[in-house]
């Protein structure tokens, strides 16, 4: 099971959101880290990766104030020039890139609401970028996590 997987009924160590904000050319994710307490003078990072796992990723720095995360990304930066469309990417927080800490996925899992990838539906936002245009939209997969599709408009 993955790191933000059920596991026998116990939830897995994730970063639990509380609330997803496209807007204003950024996606907002709030919420705090379930399972995994974050070390003093540790510093943490979103992380999105491309579900192709062409091992690109995207960091943005992530300040924690204990277990609790606020951190937003320009969505216009999802839309790569020479990424194929559709897109989706996985969304993570992490332990800075010299730590040996495993990354933990974003995801909703504490809410007891099953199914989110047909009842939570985030609006998109229109992108352009390296000539070209995209809706970037925040969605939940199948196991409740959150990822990113970015698809030609």
């Amino acid at each position: 099971m993955g790191l933000s997987g059920r596991a026998g009924g116990a939830v897995m160590a994730h970063a639990e959101l509380d609330r997803v904000w496209p807007r204003d050319g950024r996606v907002r994710l709030i919420g705090r880290l379930h399972g995994r307490d974050p070390a003093a003078g540790e510093t943490w990072e979103l992380l999105l990766a491309p579900r192709d796992g062409d091992g690109r990723r995207l960091r943005y720095p992530a300040a924690l104030d204990g277990p609790a995360f606020d951190v937003s990304f320009p969505a216009d930066d999802l839309l790569l020039p020479d990424i194929a469309l559709p897109a989706y990417w996985d969304v993570h927080l992490a332990p800075g890139p010299t730590a040996t800490a495993p990354r933990l996925r974003v995801a909703r899992l504490l809410d007891d609401i099953r199914g989110k990838k047909h009842v939570m539906v985030y609006p998109g936002q229109r992108v352009t970028a390296a000539g070209r245009t995209a809706c970037v939209r925040p969605y939940y997969t199948v196991k409740d996590n959150l990822s990113v599709e970015v698809t030609p408009e």
